[in-house]
């Protein structure tokens, strides 16, 4: 997709007020950019961000709200507007309860964008600051679209294969489900499915890229079939939700049958990360504190995000009982938290290469290219990480 050419003129604005940062000239960039178009004109609180970030931070999603998007939508303030013709929910972005002196948008993803990538959609709408790439997804455009990842919204990918365990109760793993010969479900063109075939985890013979998202075909194989998924989701849908199966399904998490990408990591328009440094060396701390506070009392967000659902009817099924147990879910399996050290939202550089490793021939098979040398800072940093942020025990 071709760069939208607007998008310079507000790079230099950002990146003018980017150099007074610290200056007595920085009064002058607050006045540029603290206009709220959601109205609200309460007092700024610790965290200013008017200085230095866009009135009006806009973040694209990779799918309908859910609770993995709970971070984003915790920083939406009081009295947040939904708009269902446009697939978003603007509002004054607060901190702790404290608005910082901009607006946030979240845009849905999936149906709300025709099923576009969400760094296809970055590089058509310059207004865009942040979306959600995947880091097998930045290794796949980083020669055309390239993106730099800021903060890990997720640990682990909640991302998983199920199936049957009464069918299987010898599977435990997906590499197990190879010497079953059980047909795989999965979304034709995941780099994932490439990779597990490729590296013979699974059999080409035994995978189906038919799956749409529909139980479907999973509940007519009458446990014979396994199917892609996210831990966060499919095993509450398909034990509490879905009549004609109600039990439950055993999986494994794609990472840790070997495939690590970060999923959904807001990232920005590579050529972009040094104009709104200054900005996200004070907003990222705020999403690494959103994340925190989200998954320490999730109701209330959960409650806007369920709004949304419904407003936006996309066809997409969400209620409270998937929310509830998909945050729950996240904490206790490790899809969110702090990882190997006391820091939330931070990357691991081997961990990012491993991905560029393992992804880079799966892509030259497909005839992308990805430049050479592809080093894991260009992918994701964590130079705007507040190490001192982190879910407590």
């Amino acid at each position: 997709m071709s760069t939208v050419p607007r998008r310079f003129s507000r790079t230099l604005r950002v990146g003018a007020c980017a150099t007074a940062v610290g200056l007595a000239a920085l009064t002058g960039c607050a006045d540029s950019g603290t206009t709220a178009s959601s109205g609200y004109d309460g007092p700024i609180g610790a965290v200013d961000l008017s200085a230095v970030c866009p009135a009006k931070i806009v973040v694209q999603t990779d799918w309908n709200p859910e609770a993995e998007h709970g971070s984003l939508y915790q920083m939406l303030g009081p009295d947040p507007v939904i708009d269902a013709g446009a697939k978003k929910a603007t509002g004054p972005l607060f901190s702790q309860g404290e608005y910082t002196g901009v607006d946030i948008e979240v845009r849905a993803g999936g149906p709300a964008i025709g099923f576009q990538s969400v760094t296809s959609q970055m590089y058509q709408d310059d207004s865009i600051l942040l979306g959600y790439v995947d880091t097998d997804q930045s290794v796949q455009s980083s020669g055309t679209n390239p993106t730099t990842a800021v903060f890990a919204s997720l640990e682990i990918n909640p991302q998983m294969i199920m199936w049957d365990p009464a069918t299987y109760p010898q599977v435990r793993t997906i590499a197990d489900l190879k010497g079953t010969g059980a047909t795989v479900l999965y979304f034709e063109g995941s780099a994932y499915m490439d990779y597990f075939t490729g590296a013979g985890i699974l059999d080409k013979s035994q995978v189906d890229g038919s799956y749409d998202g529909s139980p479907a075909n999973f509940v007519a194989a009458g446990g014979s079939k396994a199917q892609q998924g996210f831990a966060s989701a499919e095993p509450y849908l398909y034990e509490q939700e879905i009549a004609q199966w109600k039990k439950p399904v055993a999986y494994q998490l794609l990472h840790d049958a070997g495939f690590p990408v970060y999923k959904s990591a807001l990232a920005v328009r590579s050529g972009e990360l040094e104009a709104n440094a200054s900005c996200f060396e004070r907003l990222v701390p705020v999403m690494q504190q959103a994340a925190v506070d989200y998954f320490a009392d999730p109701a209330a967000t959960n409650e806007v995000i369920l709004e949304a659902v419904e407003k936006y009817d996309t066809g997409w099924v969400y209620n409270a009982g998937n929310a509830e147990y998909a945050a729950e879910t996240m904490l206790s399996t490790g899809v969110v938290g702090n990882g190997d050290n006391a820091t939330v939202g931070d990357f691991d550089t081997a961990r990012v290469q491993r991905v560029i490793d393992i992804t880079g021939p799966v892509f030259t098979e497909q005839k992308v290219s990805v430049p050479a040398g592809l080093a894991p800072e260009q992918l994701a940093t964590n130079r705007f990480i507040d190490p001192s942020i982190g879910f407590t025990s």
